[in-house]
């Protein structure tokens, strides 16, 4: 039975993929371009998961997606649904995949406000304009606390849910990660934290304890589920004996360290490396900065120079998962001739083979990889480096979702000719 309702953000296969990674397949059930999962997701938690923007936890099945049929099996059980709060309690209503208005949704808010005093409860309705209240709306109002409750009403057009939120995303602390930090460069592009966390997340996959106290990583086709998942990382692992430390976690092109610093905000240790100095130095500015916000995340390791085609990463600890975003090429801002794409996508390709055959021989058997590469938008579909074709060949197994195709898994923009494409794999 599922408890809980993940609103995905802007690409849902990005969300989807991530909470397949994390809870294991048959855990987890798209619904419309949402997804619903048999387990709880804590709050705490909630705020390294960079692909949902909401989570809530359902109240209620109503098998129709007529929007008087769902507003009067609303306001039958709003007794049920709204808690009895000392002072006043604060409301509002959200609608996703439905078929209303915003105008319908804040007739059926008002009928709710009046359904909600005559139950003798202090009230007052946030107001809106459109299907759905903002993050910062939800935020300010503190619609999450004890006296605030969002409504969540999300049909897949053939039912609908209706689940109380319980966290939003933190739209102020995104952006303090993001605008905030000391050193940031346009030039080798500006990897968001919220896909940042995504990468770590895919590449971290899910966690089961082993009667012998040994790690047991469970890959994004498993179909077993754990029992859920705790409060932080640290936590996570500290249920295991044989684990004295935080794992850790190599980006081998961290540029401004994007990957680290969210790393390091899921207790994860972190291990960075970048062919450019400056890149180098801005990351470790960075990390300082952010060690004065958050004293008690986890600890970088090491943070040098090093060509990721040839380098050897020397660390004390065993490298439990490599995370990041790799060299992307050279930016564009629109599709070259064949011959000069040809030429640009050899190139990158052939640092990306380099760089696999030389991290692939310093890893242990069953490390998993999540790394962002880049994919071309071409005329009619997206271009794809040829060493995909021969990851077997390089020792690698690259991971299959059940619920997102290969293709899915790229994040970009409108009119953005490079993209992101996430790539999962593990080593032989």
């Amino acid at each position: 039975m599922h408890k809980t309702i993940a609103i995905l953000g802007r690409q849902p296969a990005l969300g989807i993929a991530e909470l397949e990674s994390i809870y294991g397949a048959a855990s987890i059930k798209s619904f419309g371009s949402h997804c619903l999962l048999q387990e709880d997701i804590t709050k705490s938690y909630f705020r390294h998961l960079g692909g949902t923007i909401r989570v809530g936890t359902i109240l209620a099945d109503i098998d129709a997606t007529n929007w008087k049929t769902i507003e009067k099996r609303i306001l039958d059980n709003s007794e049920s649904l709204f808690p009895e709060v000392d002072g006043k309690l604060s409301f509002g209503v959200s609608a996703f995949g439905v078929k209303a208005s915003g105008k319908d949704i804040s007739k059926t808010a008002l009928l709710l406000k009046k359904a909600i005093k005559s139950n003798g409860q202090s009230v007052r309705m946030v107001p809106q304009k459109g299907t759905e209240l903002n993050a910062a709306t939800v935020l300010y109002n503190k619609l999450t606390s004890e006296r605030g409750v969002e409504l969540l009403i999300v049909s897949d057009g053939t039912k609908t849910i209706v689940a109380k939120t319980i966290a939003v995303q933190d739209i102020d602390a995104y952006a303090e990660r993001d605008h905030g930090r000391p050193k940031r460069d346009a030039k080798v592009g500006m990897l968001p934290p919220k896909l940042a966390q995504i990468i770590i997340n895919m590449a971290v996959g899910q966690f089961t304890t082993k009667t012998n106290g040994e790690r047991d990583q469970i890959g994004a086709t498993t179909s077993s589920a754990t029992s859920g998942i705790p409060d932080t990382t640290r936590e996570r692992h500290s249920r295991q004996a044989d684990i004295n430390r935080a794992p850790l976690v190599l980006d081998a092109f961290c540029g401004t360290g994007v990957i680290l610093q969210e790393a390091m905000l899921m207790d994860y240790d972190v291990y960075g490396t970048d062919l450019e100095p400056r890149m180098i130095e801005y990351s470790i500015d960075n990390l300082k900065w952010l060690d004065t916000l958050y004293p008690d995340v986890g600890d970088y390791r090491r943070v040098e120079v090093g060509d990721a085609t040839s380098f050897t990463w020397n660390s004390p600890e065993t490298i439990d998962y490599v995370a990041g975003e790799t060299y992307l090429g050279q930016p564009l801002s629109t599709l070259p001739p064949g011959d000069q794409l040809s030429k640009i996508m050899h190139e990158v390709n052939n640092l990306h083979h380099k760089f696999l055959e030389n991290i692939g021989s310093q890893l242990n058997s069953g490390t998993r990889l999540c790394l962002a590469i880049p994919t071309w938008r071409g005329k009619h579909e997206f271009l794809h480096l040829s060493v995909l074709d021969y990851l077997a060949d390089l020792g690698y197994t690259r991971m299959r979702f059940e619920h997102v195709s290969d293709e899915d898994l790229i994040y970009h923009r409108e009119n953005q000719v490079v993209g992101r494409e996430l790539l999962v794999l593990t080593k032989n």
